[in-house]
């Protein structure tokens, strides 16, 4: 077995992966790229991913981009009947909130994150700010009253559902932080979060800063 990933740890789609691959304790070469890094601009990378985009990994002679195919790849090989549900219905209500994860919660936070932390204080858009914590909090509301009633996000144990929500959540937590936005709170979502963000698989992925 040889994994290698390109992705600079900053990204949270890559972050998504490391995750996943330190969970399992799986041995993982990871490839500064993207941003700052560069390398997704060269002909070498754009033959793994033509869409010159982050995270890409390499599993022996097999490639494969977009972060949560790469999430449900790693799971369905190395955790099946765990992280990979193998009853078909809890596998299809995983792959539901990993879809979820990117249409919605991604969606809404991205831009929020953009302004916060890669746009200078003056030239912010607070209405698109606004508009954007609005949607979070309707969707973390979905997030918060699904897991009120069950421990994680597809039953009564951890699947790849949660990998991709978690990272989410751990970026919208600093936004909240430099926004000074506390309301609503959120304490099924905290009671899930706190023992995956303290899980050695969070170690040098989700215990960095986000920036």
């Amino acid at each position: 077995m040889s994994l290698k990933l390109w992705g600079r740890i900053s990204s949270i789609n890559v972050r998504k992966v490391m995750w996943t691959a330190q969970y399992l304790n799986l041995p993982i070469e990871r490839v500064d790229a993207g941003a700052n890094f560069g390398i997704v601009d060269t002909q070498e990378f754009q033959r793994m991913n033509p869409n010159a985009m982050i995270p890409v990994l390499q599993d022996d002679d097999f490639t494969l981009w977009e972060s949560n195919v790469i999430v449900r790849y790693l799971c369905e090989k190395y955790s099946f009947g765990q992280l990979f549900p193998a009853q078909r219905e809890q596998r299809f209500d995983a792959e539901r909130w990993m879809d979820w994860q990117q249409s919605e919660l991604n969606r809404a936070s991205g831009s929020p994150f953009v302004q916060f932390f890669r746009t200078a204080p003056e030239q912010r858009n607070q209405a698109l700010i606004t508009e954007s914590t609005h949607k979070m909090q309707h969707w973390l509301g979905i997030v918060e009253a699904h897991l009120a009633q069950q421990p994680f996000m597809a039953g009564h144990t951890l699947t790849m559902a949660d990998i991709p929500i978690l990272c989410e959540v751990h970026r919208w937590w600093a936004v909240r932080a430099v926004s000074g936005d506390r309301e609503p709170a959120y304490p099924a979502i905290e009671r899930w979060y706190a023992p995956l963000l303290a899980h050695s698989a969070s170690k040098g992925v989700l215990d960095l800063p986000v920036r």
